[in-house]
């Protein structure tokens, strides 16, 4: 049977809202296989983007970009800390979750996505579930 080489670990972060068991199971599940870790931030535009007649400014879209950059900096810096041995690419696409994750799944060797405890799986999770890849961990809060 073929496998796919374990080149990296993605985990699905909402950088607003962070699954902290996720981001510890991604991160030491990288680090026992020595792989990089890719941390996907999915975003959409603000609301008020809408109620533009113009469209969306090029400067509005990078400024808004640029915050959800800065947004998934601040929620992985203690995790790189923690783990100084773990190569981490930080990835922020204007895409649904589901959509980015699903895209990214066929070339990683694992997704890892959070969950609330004690709750059904989410759209994302089971959109995942559904349609990934590759397999898919999904780990309660």
């Amino acid at each position: 049977m073929f496998q796919k080489p374990v080149t990296e670990i993605v985990l699905g972060v909402d950088a607003r809202a962070p699954a902290e068991g996720a981001v510890r199971f991604a991160f030491d599940t990288a680090r026992l296989r020595g792989v990089r870790l890719r941390a996907v931030h999915a975003w959409r535009f603000p609301s008020c983007a809408a109620e533009l007649p113009f469209g969306i400014p090029e400067e509005d879209r990078g400024a808004w970009e640029d915050h959800e950059v800065q947004l998934l900096t601040d929620v992985l810096r203690p995790w790189r800390e923690k783990y100084p041995e773990v190569r981490v690419v930080e990835d922020v696409r204007l895409f649904t979750p589901a959509q980015a994750l699903v895209q990214l799944s066929a070339n990683a060797a694992l997704v890892v996505v959070g969950r609330s405890s004690g709750a059904e799986p989410g759209t994302v999770s089971r959109a995942l579930l559904r349609a990934a890849r590759c397999p898919v961990t999904v780990v309660p809060l």
